[in-house]
């Protein structure tokens, strides 16, 4: 792992976990050994993040330059944690990591009256446990590839287990309740498809850039939907 990529984590979990933490811990959590965990924490110390706490106590976060102050009214901190909260619900582990990193950074840069408001959060978000299927393809490398704009290979098994090839272009991820689903322009079919993730295998990434047209293609996706939703309601 990359030194900057190694710091960056120690402190988002310096930031995300309740302190003190110890270094143990830490090093679990940035899949480091302790003492490579010491040498992170000194280097740190010397860029002038402020560290409290040793070897055999633990660590706390109480200064962090790296974050410019920021303020927000206690709803809007409610709501945000609100969102993040709800991610479990997902089945997104790399997913919902991500956000309580996002939200801890955030709440590391309040001022102390609004962080000491964020540990008292008083809006929950609870659904029923919905077992959702193992998804066995690399979702990192899908997600990247709708970033980037660039197509996928993937085999597809339908509903009735019969197995196709497909390049698509991917446009987005959509989380319904049950499943993740992947909406793209299949080139084998010349029309927008939605597939479920959970039924792809040997995911590669393709040669064929769609940058140019991922605008039009996400806007004409969205007013077919758009002209078939408000024709059922017609109807």
């Amino acid at each position: 792992m990359a030194r900057q990529d190694r710091l960056m984590r120690l402190l988002a979990a310096l930031r995300r976990l309740p302190a003190p933490v110890t270094a143990d811990r830490l090093a679990a959590e940035t899949e480091i050994s302790t003492r490579q965990l010491y040498r992170d924490i000194a280097t740190l110390r010397a860029g002038g993040v402020l560290i409290d706490g040793a070897a055999g106590y633990g660590y706390t976060l109480t200064e962090d330059p790296a974050l410019p102050p920021q303020s927000f009214s206690r709803l809007e901190t409610e709501a945000l944690m609100l969102a993040v909260g709800s991610l479990d619900q997902l089945g997104d582990e790399r997913l919902t990591r991500a956000g309580k990193d996002a939200l801890a950074r955030i709440i590391a840069s309040l001022p102390d009256r609004q962080s000491r408001q964020s540990m008292h959060a008083i809006m929950r978000s609870w659904r029923p446990t919905v077992e959702r299927p193992d998804i066995t393809i690399d979702i990192e490398l899908l997600r990247e590839a709708c970033w980037d704009e660039v197509s996928v290979h993937f085999v597809y098994r339908d509903k009735q287990n019969r197995l196709t090839e497909r390049e698509i272009l991917p446009l987005g991820l959509s989380y319904s309740p049950t499943t993740l689903m992947i909406v793209g322009w299949c080139l084998l079919r010349e029309d927008y498809r939605t597939f479920e993730v959970a039924r792809m295998t040997a995911l590669a990434k393709g040669a064929t850039s769609f940058r140019p047209r991922r605008v039009e293609l996400l806007r004409r996706y969205v007013a077919l939907r758009m002209a078939e939703w408000e024709a059922e309601e017609a109807a």
